[in-house]
């Protein structure tokens, strides 16, 4: 019987991350638009990488719901309808609610410190007006509400919603006086749980996700989806 090689191959799989990450970044910033469809021979110049690294990055963007194959229109950046998007909220809210207890009577103090210093990063972010600057800072908030919940059930299905909520995010942060309610909301849920207040983090966890969902929900309403069906 033959031997199987199992090593993987430690730069090629960096470098797939890596592209992964540059989509992620180009669709939560609205570069790349709902509905649009992605060539692969263009991102691959626009990126510099071969087809196969761009292959394996879209393959996982679509198991993460941030991308749609069609048949004969390939890869198409997802949209989300306003069902989708009332659902995807109401389960976040619970979660992040529950996230937001659980770190506050769970996590370490050095966890607390860490979750200020991305509070910082998110205000610095918001007031140099940078998108990608924005979306990265507010994602290391939520990596690190989720990791100091010590709960990795719950981490998986929040990350797999933060995915899809990506869509919208860019799109939320942008209405007339949200980035700058959304900084103090932030900052809020951090002070409770810089306290140990289990029970206010997690009604400003719930809080601050329901009013995310308003100002999405409202957008959708007058923006309705089309599909690229």
């Amino acid at each position: 019987m033959g031997t199987i090689d199992l090593q993987i191959t430690r730069q090629n799989a960096s470098l797939r991350i890596l592209v992964e990450d540059k989509l992620r970044q180009a669709i939560s910033s609205g570069r790349f638009k709902p509905g649009q469809r992605l060539v692969e021979r263009e991102l691959c110049e626009l990126i510099g990488v071969g087809r196969t690294s761009v292959r394996e990055a879209l393959r996982q963007l679509e198991a993460e719901g941030l991308i749609t194959s069609y048949p004969h229109r390939g890869p198409v950046v997802s949209t989300i309808s306003y069902e989708e998007a009332r659902q995807l909220y109401s389960v976040r809210a619970l979660l992040e609610s529950f996230a937001g207890q659980e770190f506050a009577e769970n996590g370490s103090n050095e966890e607390i410190v860490a979750l200020l210093e991305t509070v910082e990063a998110f205000e610095a972010a918001a007031k140099s007006g940078s998108g990608t600057r924005i979306i990265e800072a507010k994602t290391a908030f939520y990596d690190c509400l989720m990791t100091g919940s010590k709960n990795v059930f719950v981490k998986q299905m929040l990350t797999s919603l933060h995915n899809r909520v990506t869509l919208l995010r860019m799109t939320s942060m942008t209405q007339p006086g949200r980035l700058q309610n959304s900084v103090f909301e932030i900052r809020e849920i951090a002070a409770a749980i810089a306290l140990r207040d289990g029970d206010r983090a997690a009604a400003l966890c719930k809080r601050h996700i329901e009013i995310a969902a308003k100002v999405a929900l409202d957008y959708l309403s007058k923006n309705p989806v089309e599909t690229s069906e």
